[in-house]
């Protein structure tokens, strides 16, 4: 996104923007200056972000192939971001054609470029909502049109708890998404940790003048928002080791992932 160019109606160009700062670190174009000075902060503090970022959206590649290949046909990707690499229609849809996907954020600037990349797209909606409102998510006509809720689903959240405050309570948020999902759906979850990186917590400032706040959890706080749910193996792991062939659990991780399954 040229500086030049005219911010699409009802985006501030001037605040830094957690979805074109994720689309920065991620090398897109979909960014303005106040993006990329906010994330060029970050990186002083948390040098590795970028690689961070981009461990993260190869995770959610490989969660949802896990899930298409475990006989998931249908997906909720709360929190979508800007369209990039490694989309879950893309990576589902290689699987399995069929696959239906809802894509569901709340800012305008990725409605906006969401429904222009996947206008001719089948089988895919997107929604503008905010997680905090599930009932809004799960009772929207879009939804209900491609999701059958009487069907195991796989309810993606790659990147974007960290986004939800303690008073907003996360965990509730899951629950109600959890109620709604039949027995063999799936979730997976990034989030990101303060238990190796001190300097994720002084990043916190950053985000403040930012969109969105960021919020760092305990790895013991994030194995908490899969209460009913069984981890798949290997469990909760550094974002980088899930579903690939690396054994050995690095000590410096500053991202969790895991995939749960709501058991019978």
């Amino acid at each position: 996104m040229s500086d030049h160019r005219a911010a699409p109606a009802g985006v501030d160009p001037t605040t830094p923007n957690v979805a074109r700062m994720y689309d920065f670190w991620l090398e897109g174009k979909d960014n303005f200056a106040a993006d990329r000075a906010a994330a060029e902060k970050v990186n002083t503090l948390v040098p590795d972000a970028p690689l961070q970022a981009r461990a993260a959206r190869q995770f959610l590649g490989r969660a949802v192939r896990f899930l298409a290949e475990a006989g998931i046909r249908q997906f909720i990707d709360l929190g979508t971001g800007l369209p990039t690499q490694w989309n879950v229609h893309q990576v589902a849809q290689q699987v399995t054609p069929e696959a239906r996907v809802v894509y569901v954020d709340y800012d305008p600037v990725v409605l906006v470029h969401a429904r222009a990349m996947l206008q001719d797209t089948e089988q895919v909606e997107v929604v503008q909502a905010d997680l905090r409102d599930p009932e809004k998510i799960l009772q929207h006509p879009d939804t209900r049109a491609l999701i059958d809720f009487d069907e195991p689903l796989g309810l993606i959240l790659v990147g974007v708890l960290y986004f939800i405050t303690d008073d907003e309570d996360p965990a509730s948020i899951l629950a109600r998404f959890r109620d709604a999902m039949t027995p063999g759906s799936y979730v997976a979850i990034s989030h990101t940790s303060t238990d190796n990186r001190p300097a994720g917590e002084r990043a916190k400032e950053i985000y403040n003048d930012a969109t969105a706040p960021h919020v760092p959890r305990t790895r013991a706080a994030i194995a908490r928002l899969f209460d009913g749910f069984d981890l798949v193996e290997p469990g909760l792991v550094d974002v980088r080791v899930w579903g690939t062939d690396m054994v050995e659990q690095p000590k410096d991780t500053v991202v969790y992932a895991g995939v749960g399954r709501k058991p019978a």
